[in-house]
């Protein structure tokens, strides 16, 4: 039996110009409970608004979006928002809150005990795999991929069983990303979760994602497994995208046959 849908959009559209020009129009695709669904497509496709409809960041014009099958804008924004956990590329932690006090946000909005927020902020530093050490630095003391952490570890304060991600990982190094990315993937498992995650980087979605929604000119191009996608044959534009991973590693392969071991 399929676990149940968690997330649906439905004929979802969006215009933010009165109509003239659609960011994104008759979007319609769903999450089920422990999927993690990835969102990818070019610059502009409308990634991120899509995203953005499920926590009522961006109000849709048309469509429905439901949350465990209640209608979004059946509770206050913030009320909803608190029940998903949300990181982005900017993380945006307040930079005069230590790490401690960045976690701890949402759960004080929640009136939690101070004794119960103290256990979730050395728990989650323990699941995002940070020193308890950090705990009283600033922002500003800690690297790229450390920031990043925190920021997971502030979207899962709470204890959500829904977690959206935008971009979360596009601003760090190469190792630092797929690092982040795997131990994510591990985390999302670990504990049931269900994720919406938006990415530019096919390969990422290929190698992290359940299932991938193909988005071009604010519509959904394509969607199905990474296998079912590496074989589409639609849409040309589409087909190219799917396949740039494809032709990095043939000549990735080429490079490897004919590199020349250095001697230092």
């Amino acid at each position: 039996m399929s676990a149940p849908v968690v997330v649906a959009l439905d004929g979802v559209s969006k215009s933010f110009d009165g109509g003239a020009t659609f960011a994104i129009r008759g979007v319609t695709l769903t999450v089920r409970r422990g999927e993690l669904v990835a969102i990818i497509g070019p610059s502009g496709s409308g990634k991120t608004t899509t995203l953005k409809t499920v926590n009522r960041l961006i109000d849709v014009d048309e469509g429905r979006v439901a949350v465990a099958g209640e209608p979004v804008d059946a509770l206050p924004p913030h009320a909803l928002r608190r029940r998903i956990g949300y990181v982005f590329q900017g993380i945006g932690l307040f930079p005069h809150y230590t790490v401690a006090e960045n976690i701890a946000v949402t759960p004080q909005l929640l009136g939690w005990p101070r004794p119960r927020i103290a256990a979730r902020v050395r728990e989650l530093l323990d699941l995002v795999q940070l020193p308890q050490s950090i705990a009283n630095r600033l922002p500003a003391e800690l690297s790229g991929g450390q920031r990043q952490r925190v920021g997971v570890a502030r979207a899962l304060a709470a204890e959500p069983a829904i977690m959206l991600m935008d971009e979360p990982f596009g601003a760090l190094d190469p190792i630092t990303r797929d690092t982040l990315a795997a131990e994510y993937r591990r985390l999302h498992e670990r504990l049931g979760l269900t994720t919406l995650i938006v990415t530019h980087d096919v390969l990422e979605a290929l190698m992290l994602a359940d299932r991938i929604v193909v988005m071009r000119a604010g519509e959904v191009a394509a969607q199905g497994s990474p296998q079912e996608l590496l074989a589409f044959e639609g849409d040309p534009r589409v087909a190219q995208l799917l396949d740039m991973p494809r032709r990095h590693a043939e000549r990735l392969e080429r490079l490897l046959r004919d590199a020349v071991p250095m001697r230092g």
